[in-house]
């Protein structure tokens, strides 16, 4: 399953994703929401991997990114089908707009609202993030295990994502940033983020917003390789709770150091 969900996905790159990528034509692109782009790019890569999921998996349901911004209602799937893929079929998409290398297709498996396998491909690079529930984190075909030190909190340097942030909370944070070494602005790409944390080039990513399709394959990803995700209530994460806020680290000690340091 992970060899053949992970040709899929390579297929769907480079048949639907990257010949659009610095192509794209203003009359495929449009406004879903405010502040929100989709492309053709999306919604072919979204119809691609759809078809090719349930063809793996016959009894399965897909909950696409694209689908469910059309359907709401369909949300309820999380916790309602045993087999369920979640797709985000081009994550960065505004990266993806403004001719930015910095975008990802990501896929995960649920079984009963658990994680249990995802994918994450940056389609320029051809390199592959994935993890499978037990098994370990991958990156490049490589086992990839995270940091298990912990920085000095003046040495702690990672995202905040203060888009959708209430800005109550972001104005805590921006009064307590002084704590560490550097607040970064984030990659708008959830696929980029994830893997750089178990790569070393920063030690924490703090989202507001979200959406399953966008963390349960980093999750994962992150949790396979050592690191702690958790609610910014120290409650676990899980892609079918819905909540708002969550703190990514390289591991444990370092998500309450960053807790510590921005969040109280």
């Amino acid at each position: 399953m992970i060899e053949s969900v992970s040709e899929l996905i390579r297929r769907t790159a480079a048949e639907v994703i990257l010949p659009k990528y610095l192509a794209l034509h203003s009359n495929e692109i449009e406004e879903k929401s405010p502040g929100e782009l989709v492309t053709i790019a999306d919604r072919e890569a979204e119809a691609l991997l759809t078809k090719g999921l349930m063809e793996l998996l016959p009894a399965s349901v897909v909950l696409g990114e694209e689908a469910a911004a059309r359907h709401p209602e369909i949300h309820q799937r999380l916790t309602e089908e045993a087999d369920l893929w979640l797709v985000d079929p081009l994550d960065g998409t505004s990266n993806f707009v403004e001719g930015k290398p910095c975008f990802s297709v990501m896929v995960a498996l649920l079984r009963r609202g658990e994680t249990v396998a995802s994918w994450m491909l940056d389609p320029l690079t051809n390199k592959l993030a994935v993890a499978e529930r037990g098994s370990g984190a991958y990156l490049g075909g490589e086992r990839i295990v995270a940091s298990q030190a912990t920085p000095a909190a003046n040495t702690l340097r990672g995202a905040v994502l203060t888009r959708f942030l209430p800005p109550v909370l972001r104005a805590e944070i921006e009064s307590r940033a002084h704590r560490v070494l550097e607040i970064l602005p984030g990659l708008r790409c959830a696929g980029h983020e994830y893997p750089a944390i178990t790569t070393a080039e920063q030690h924490f990513a703090l989202f507001w917003r979200t959406e399953p399709w966008d963390h349960a394959p980093g999750a994962l990803f992150i949790t396979e390789a050592g690191g702690w995700v958790a609610r910014l209530d120290r409650t676990p994460y899980t892609p079918v709770d819905q909540g708002k806020g969550l703190l990514v680290a390289q591991n444990e000690e370092t998500w309450y150091a960053v807790e510590s340091s921005l969040l109280s």
